[in-house]
């Protein structure tokens, strides 16, 4: 009787052995799928931050484009301001006008025959 018992505790031991050796099989591959993942995250992680520095980068450029045209069309302090920008040019306009309206005053039209 002893050895049929023998027997059967070896029939089991044996499956427990099969047994350990599949969850130790699924253990390794649980630990590379969790490596793998993690090393995603990472990967993804790392283009996110590239990502966020792009962005900033273009948005402290984009501020800085947008201050300095402000300051090239007066919008902005210590830019001309708009509406001297327009007196001037309508002042050089007017000016350009004065001056040829003179011109014809003091400038013959046609010569004169004798």
């Amino acid at each position: 009787m002893s050895s049929s018992r023998d027997r059967v505790e070896d029939t089991y031991e044996l499956q427990n052995d099969q047994r350990l050796e599949d969850l130790h099989s699924k253990l390794r591959t649980l630990r590379g799928v969790t490596s793998d993942i993690y090393d995603d995250v990472e990967r993804q992680n790392s283009a996110l931050d590239n990502a966020r520095d792009a962005f900033s980068s273009f948005g402290s450029s984009l501020v800085q484009s947008s201050r300095r045209a402000s300051q090239a069309f007066g919008l902005g302090p210590g830019g001309v301001k708009q509406w001297r920008t327009i007196g001037y040019c309508i002042g050089a306009i007017l000016a350009f006008w004065i001056l040829w309206k003179m011109l014809f005053w003091f400038w013959p039209s046609s010569p004169s025959s004798p």
